[in-house]
């Protein structure tokens, strides 16, 4: 049997109801949305008119603010260096914060490399920035902020209306990381404030290779330079032909979702919260990683002090969890997010990340809480670090010596 899983960050199922809308596209409709001068290229253009309807109706957007992309990674690329392109002649400096994702990160790197300025704003410890830090890093130079919504592992959302009225106030354009909020919880990119809007198919029960960029029309209107020539698709924004089954499945995802989020939410919390239960009421020395006030409904992340980090992955090799972000988990590296947070190495090797989805279920809830109880126990009885805290000795004040 494949294992349990709980790692709805990383990627999501695809629905079947998404299935059931793409299948057409691949063989029926096989048009291309560019070409004008028959019904097949009528057909394919129809249906991907349809899906920008139905990815800016659950954001709050109009469909012609919709631009289709290959994934939230090119959609950061095309909306960070879009933005310090076009808006080289007014400044080169950008805010992000030190717990992006990768493609926000190393983005904003190759563009320190071409000359701007970049401010990193740390977190606090719940995860989440500091409005006045914020406040305090812009100047004259300030083009854009760039901070997520919620964050890939921890699940914390960020303020991002406050973002988004600090950045109006200073004139600078907002463009979020939207990617693990979209279809989990309400976003609006109007009552947001915000310019630039990132979105993909493969974390809300859509296919993979897919996703969109939300760019402001009016109020202001933001310009991008392009990323990708040839042909001039997507209003110029993004060449390349588009992928029509892919953006049917993409718009049926988010149809989906907005449709079913406030039911599904809440079931998704109910059953997140019931595994923490669990988990705290039967094993001392665990702790949540962020902001719990502040989180995605779906997001569990916790660490496990004193056990080893990979000893309690193989242990339970039968749950499909994560121990960070799929983008950096070929790494032994602890995650930079929770060190961010102010976690020491062991406890951030110690952390996993439970990441609840659709189509999981109470009883698998409460298997995975009975097995990390019993793998967590296990090790525990182990480790004579956890013996000595049982026994009552503050490990702070032990002075080691080395053999």
């Amino acid at each position: 049997m494949k294992p349990i899983y709980f790692d709805n960050h990383a990627t999501t199922q695809l629905d079947p109801r998404v299935l059931q809308a793409m299948l057409p596209y691949f063989t029926e409709h096989f048009g291309n949305a560019a070409s004008r001068n028959h019904a097949y290229g009528w057909e394919a253009e129809e249906a991907v008119e349809k899906s920008r309807r139905q990815i800016a109706s659950l954001i709050g957007a109009n469909a012609k603010e919709i631009v289709f992309t290959s994934g939230a990674t090119e959609s950061n690329n095309l909306a960070i260096k879009g933005v310090a392109e076009m808006y080289a002649e007014k400044g080169n400096h950008i805010i992000t914060a030190a717990t992006e994702h990768k493609a926000v990160l190393d983005t904003c790197k190759h563009l320190e490399k071409k000359g701007c300025r970049v401010t990193y704003l740390p977190v606090m410890g719940d995860g989440r920035i500091d409005l006045d830090m914020l406040r305090g890093a812009i100047t004259d130079q300030t083009i854009l902020i760039s901070i997520m919504y919620a964050n890939n592992e921890i699940g914390v959302v960020q303020p991002v209306a406050e973002i988004g009225k600090i950045a109006k106030e200073r004139g600078v354009l907002f463009h979020t990381d939207a990617v693990q909020a979209v279809g989990k919880i309400p976003v609006n990119v109007i009552a947001d404030q915000v310019d630039l809007l990132s979105v993909t198919a493969h974390k809300m029960y859509g296919p993979k290779g897919v996703g969109a960029l939300y760019v402001r029309r009016k109020s202001p209107r933001v310009q991008l330079t392009a990323q990708m020539d040839g042909g001039g698709h997507e209003r110029g924004m993004r060449s390349g032909t588009l992928n029509v089954p892919g953006i049917v499945g993409l718009g049926e995802a988010c149809a989906i979702a907005q449709a079913e989020m406030p039911e599904e939410s809440q079931r998704l919390r109910g059953m997140r919260d019931r595994l923490r239960a669990r988990l705290e009421a039967t094993l001392d020395e665990v702790f949540i990683n962020g902001s719990m006030e502040h989180r995605l409904p779906h997001n569990l992340n916790m660490s496990f002090a004193y056990v080893e980090g990979e000893s309690l992955l193989m242990g339970i090799d039968d749950i499909a969890v994560s121990s960070g972000s799929a983008c950096t988990s070929a790494t032994l590296e602890p995650s930079y997010v929770l060190k961010a947070l102010g976690l020491g190495d062991d406890m951030a090797h110690t952390s996993i990340r439970f990441g609840l989805g659709r189509f999981n279920t109470e009883a698998e809830i409460d298997y995975v809480a009975d097995k990390m109880i019993a793998v967590v126990t296990k090790l525990r009885e182990l480790s004579p670090l956890y013996e000595m805290v049982k026994e009552g000795i503050d490990l702070s004040k032990v002075q080691w010596t080395a053999h």
